[in-house]
């Protein structure tokens, strides 16, 4: 199954150098982890208005695995979940 990471910016306490480091190295070591971005600016394209996603996501990741509670474990690691803040894991689809 693979997995969408969405990285909110809404932690209680800024990350540091650290803990990203350390969380690299687990999600490395894991062979799940498929690689990721910070976010910044946008482009809308289309008429609708709708809230700028870049104020509330910082950045995406992506994770492969067949095993779920391995890869929540890992993301308990997670430098934003540590200081306080949020993540959205989404499936997505086999197609």
């Amino acid at each position: 199954m693979d997995y969408l990471l969405l990285i909110h910016k809404n932690n209680d306490a800024p990350t540091n150098t650290q803990q990203w480091e350390s969380f690299f190295d687990a999600a490395n070591a894991s062979g799940f982890f498929r690689g990721g971005s910070e976010i910044a600016n946008r482009i809308l394209l289309g008429d609708k208005n709708i809230p700028n996603t870049c104020d509330a996501i910082g950045g995406f990741m992506r994770f492969e695995t067949d095993n779920k509670s391995a890869l929540l474990a890992l993301l308990e690691q997670h430098p934003v979940v540590i200081q306080g803040g949020s993540l959205e894991l989404c499936e997505m689809p086999v197609t």
